[in-house]
């Protein structure tokens, strides 16, 4: 059995970190924290804020609906406060097809 190495998860991500992940501004961050209630990420005495896993994952639903669907941000908001077990679900399963997707093609290049 090959040697596979543990994914190293941290418990907590900085802003500069956040915004690098998903290609964004720090100050897009700083607006959606203000118009969605689901994204709370912890702030330090300095007031830096830190991003727990939960909020990341928030912040993919959040980009998903805004970039991929066109929802409006008035629009996201209301879709994620009728609808958010399902949109994670469905957030879930895009990122398992692509990481599927991602295991085939090098499987298809190793051939």
């Amino acid at each position: 059995m090959p040697y596979k190495e543990r994914e190293i998860n941290k418990m907590y991500y900085t802003m500069g970190e956040v915004s690098t992940m998903f290609n964004v501004n720090q100050s897009l961050l700083r607006y959606y924290e203000k118009e969605f209630d689901i994204l709370q990420p912890k702030k330090n005495k300095k007031g830096n804020r830190y991003f727990t896993a939960e909020d990341i994952e928030n912040l993919k639903v959040i980009l998903f609906l805004i970039r991929e669907k066109g929802y409006t941000i008035p629009g996201a908001r209301e879709h994620i406060r009728g609808n958010l077990n399902q949109v994670k679900e469905t957030q879930r399963m895009i990122g398992v097809m692509e990481d599927m997707k991602k295991f085939l093609l090098e499987v298809r290049d190793q051939l």
